[in-house]
């Protein structure tokens, strides 16, 4: 391959990789702007519009007709989770042009508090789909298939979380069109 033709990068047939650590332009131009994308979610009512936005999935699911309460509660469950994998770990940048790239191979997990782990924004994170998974089993009555449902959905949301995976990539479920 010709090294001076731009292009897709290189990378290994594995399915796992881990996204390597920023370059020092980097660092510096995301110290240089704050980043208002990952800063929201420290403002005040942040963290009330998820449990907000449980509460408006259980009332939807459970006004559907012919729907039990164990599948409004699973629904309720996979969809807060679906979202909010979508939202905190597949998007990999900002959406908004203020920051001029600075945070395109980071998603928004990563970006939350400049990537500190356990921070109270982290923790209120990782605690919130856990606490829907419980909630979502004991109302479903502990049956077997709706916790098998409810505990993959909230292992698809925890993993990624924890410190471990910090900036670790599953390939074939990359955001990054450049990836694929």
């Amino acid at each position: 391959m010709n090294d001076g033709k731009k292009g897709r990068r290189r990378r290994s047939s594995s399915l796992l990789y881990q996204e390597p650590p920023e370059s020092m332009e980097h660092m510096s131009d995301q110290s240089a702007l704050p980043n208002l994308n990952a800063d929201w979610v420290n403002a005040k009512g942040a963290w009330t519009i998820h449990i907000v936005l449980i509460i408006a999935l259980k009332i939807l699911f459970d006004i559907i007709p012919g729907v039990s309460q164990e599948t409004s509660w699973t629904l309720t469950n996979i969809t807060y989770m679906f979202g909010s994998y979508l939202m905190f770990h597949w998007v990999q940048g900002v959406p908004f042009e203020f920051n001029a790239g600075a945070y395109d191979n980071l998603n928004m997990w990563e970006q939350i508090d400049n990537g500190d782990q356990y921070t109270p924004a982290k923790k209120f994170l990782l605690i919130v789909p856990i606490l829907l998974f419980l909630l979502s089993t004991h109302y479903t009555h502990y049956d077997f298939i709706y916790f098998m449902i409810n505990f993959l959905a909230v292992l698809g949301v925890v993993i990624p979380k924890l410190p471990w995976s910090h900036r670790l990539r599953v390939g074939f479920l990359s955001g990054n069109p450049d990836d694929r």
